[in-house]
């Protein structure tokens, strides 16, 4: 009862915070003429979207950081980092979106840090905290199978390889996601509890408190982001999720977790993929009206409230899949 009771004034705390920074945020975005460059090659309808404010996911991110300092304290006194690791790897990521949403502005063009540099600086963090989190026991380098319930040992040098390139992919995922109002918020939504309610089953406070906080934010964040958006969270505020994402499922030691739970992320990703290298083979023929996936719904005729309400609708149904997928982990 008494981890309930942090983990409900964790939630609310960072909603009310995030709520509060953005009433303040968006106007001062908005006087600093911090808008989003559209892209020419995106649907014709986004043009309207021109000059909406950027790194509102600014907001989110004080609320959760204030959250996790305020009301985790007590674990960090008992001993407990894991909520600040976690807050540590998605700020750092938030820097890498900061960047780039920066040179956009400063560009006036929607391309910001080159493909490379943003792929190195994210392998480099990535590299970091997989690292940290062996050193200080908070990552074995067995992989955990959900569903199968087994887990596989892993030469330590390939794991962290390999869970390196997971976190990139992740975070990319994520921000690939965020391209409709509203969207990236409610798909990540169902994520952030599924980790609090996992969290308190296995008794872990701090990442609870995290989990609680990210998604006080997020239901606060839709309030300026929820169609039409007065803000957007920009790459600051979705490589923070994505960060924040992929650190929680490390956290837990269970990385592959991810691909049921972030089932939404992956096959946007996925259709990316699909589409780029369909249209590379076949020289100019598409699979897909537009990609990512959620573009060519758009394009089938689907407005940003039914895509809203149809992807974190799956993304919800996949949380309740994975919870049943790590049964027996609990155990």
């Amino acid at each position: 009862m008494k981890m309930i009771l942090q983990l409900l004034i964790a939630f609310i705390v960072s909603l009310i915070v995030t709520a509060a920074v953005g009433y303040f945020l968006v106007p001062a975005l908005s006087r600093a003429k911090a808008g989003q460059s559209i892209r020419q090659d995106g649907p014709i309808w986004h043009s309207g979207k021109q000059g909406t404010p950027i790194m509102g996911g600014l907001m989110f991110i004080a609320g959760i950081t204030i959250t996790c300092l305020v009301v985790g304290f007590r674990s960090m006194l008992a001993g407990d980092f894991r909520h600040i690791f976690i807050l540590t790897f998605a700020l750092v990521f938030a820097a890498i979106g900061f960047l780039d949403d920066y040179e956009k502005l400063r560009k006036k063009q929607n391309l910001g840090l080159k493909v490379k540099q943003k792929f190195l600086l994210q392998l480099i963090v990535s590299l970091a905290f997989v690292a940290l989190m062996r050193l200080t026991g908070n990552l074995s380098s067995s992989l955990y199978i959900p569903f199968f319930d087994i887990s596989a040992s892993i030469p330590e040098p390939i794991y962290i390889v390999f869970a390196a390139f997971v976190a990139v992919g992740t975070v990319n995922a994520v921000n690939i996601t965020d391209g409709v109002d509203g969207l990236a918020s409610g798909v990540t939504l169902p994520v952030a509890i599924w980790f609090g309610t996992v969290a308190g089953i296995l008794g872990y406070l701090s990442l609870g408190v995290f989990a609680a906080a990210l998604a006080g934010g997020l239901i606060a964040f839709l309030f300026y982001n929820f169609h039409p958006a007065k803000v957007f969270m920009g790459d600051t505020g979705s490589l923070f999720l994505g960060g924040a994402v992929c650190a929680m499922a490390f956290a837990l030691d269970l990385p592959l977790i991810l691909i049921p739970l972030g089932i939404v992320y992956f096959v946007e990703t996925l259709s990316d993929i699909i589409q780029i290298s369909y249209f590379k083979i076949t020289k100019g023929k598409r699979v897909f009206k537009m990609a990512p996936i959620h573009h060519h719904f758009e394009m089938c005729g689907w407005s940003e409230y039914k895509l809203f309400a149809v992807f974190t609708t799956v993304s919800a149904i996949f949380a309740v899949i994975s919870y049943f997928g790590v049964l027996g982990r609990f155990a």
